[in-house]
């Protein structure tokens, strides 16, 4: 009798023990399938949210089709507890598991956000407001209050935050992107301040970041900017006015329409290089790296003068007579890009 519950007691665990094993396999199988999705996905996981309400939020977006196997899975691996919050990304072709494994590693999807190289403090605001993804904190508030959180020193903030690529993660404020433009840019601009060339016509590093932002909205063509630089910066050293068309345009604000006028030349604004000395109270733009660069190590030359060839690039000239002969020359290719020409 006894040996005959035994062999049944053995019999029962076989049978459940194959079953387990069943279900094993075809959990496995399950969570292994490619999502039920034809494209790219996102979907938050917040703070604090249990695994049973992920899993249910999944299913309800479409992601998976069976949330208690996702469940199921996790409990069993041991990783139920060990999500992380955050905005995740999955791809067709990706399995509940490889998602799993995304929620668990804190895989949390990256945005980018540009801030373009001569772009104005107006435009990269406008930017900021136009990004869905970051937190909106500037509506309302002016520059000189969004610049006391972020400097405490300037009050304005035009050329303030270095153009560059930033990456970022959902939660994040436009104020503190900007903070980190503004943190960026004061590291480059010290780094390049500290290896410049000797007797440069600046009396400090923002004096160079001026420099920068107009040279950055002369030219667009890298290995020009150097020389474009140093064009500038033997004008000053010479006592010459920059006359450059981009400080006009920037002084002139919304009135400016895409032509410069000869009366433009002549209107006295803080920023006219035509009729103030020396270099106007503040960028006109965003600069990269680049233009610092070449603020601060100007090509050296005999160039006093340039003029754009209608192609994006520049002629450069020595002797106003040449200077005079290549406008003459270019004016008839003249295009809404035509950049400065100074006349003395």
């Amino acid at each position: 009798m006894l040996k005959k519950s035994l062999v049944a007691a053995t019999g029962c665990a076989l049978v459940t023990g194959v079953l387990a094993l069943g279900g094993w396999h075809h959990l496995n199988r399950e969570i292994a399938r490619p999502l039920p999705i034809d494209e790219a996905q996102t979907f938050v996981v917040e703070k604090g949210q249990g695994f049973r309400h992920i899993a249910d939020a999944l299913a309800g977006q479409g992601v998976i089709e069976h949330p208690l196997y996702l469940r199921l899975y996790a409990r069993l691996q041991g990783l139920a507890h060990r999500v992380q919050a955050g905005e995740y990304q999955v791809e067709p072709g990706q399995s509940a598991e490889d998602l799993l494994r995304k929620l668990v590693s804190g895989d949390i999807l990256r945005h980018y956000f540009t801030i373009v190289e001569g772009t104005s403090f107006g435009q990269l605001r406008a930017a900021l407001e136009e990004n869905a993804v970051l937190e909106q904190t500037l509506e309302g508030r002016d520059e000189a209050e969004i610049m006391a959180e972020i400097d405490g020193e300037t009050p304005r903030a035009e050329g303030m935050f270095l153009a560059e690529t930033y990456q970022f993660y959902r939660g994040m404020s436009d104020l503190d992107l900007l903070k980190r433009a503004h943190e960026a840019l004061d590291s480059a601009l010290q780094e390049a301040w500290q290896s410049r060339q000797q007797n440069l016509p600046y009396a400090k590093p923002y004096e160079a970041l001026i420099m920068a932002s107009i040279v950055e909205k002369e030219t667009a063509v890298a290995d020009e900017r150097p020389r474009i630089s140093g064009v500038f910066v033997r004008r000053l050293q010479q006592g010459m006015r920059l006359q450059t068309d981009p400080t006009v345009i920037y002084g002139m604000g919304d009135r400016y329409d895409g032509n410069l006028r000869r009366a433009d030349l002549r209107e006295a604004t803080a920023y006219n290089t035509y009729v103030i000395d020396g270099l106007p109270p503040t960028p006109i733009a965003m600069v990269g790296k680049d233009a610092i660069e070449a603020a601060l190590n100007p090509e050296p030359g005999p160039w006093l003068y340039f003029v754009a060839k209608g192609d994006g690039s520049h002629h450069f000239s020595s002797r106003l007579s040449e200077h005079n002969s290549a406008v003459r020359r270019f004016q008839l290719k003249r295009r809404t890009n035509y950049r400065s020409t100074p006349e003395n």
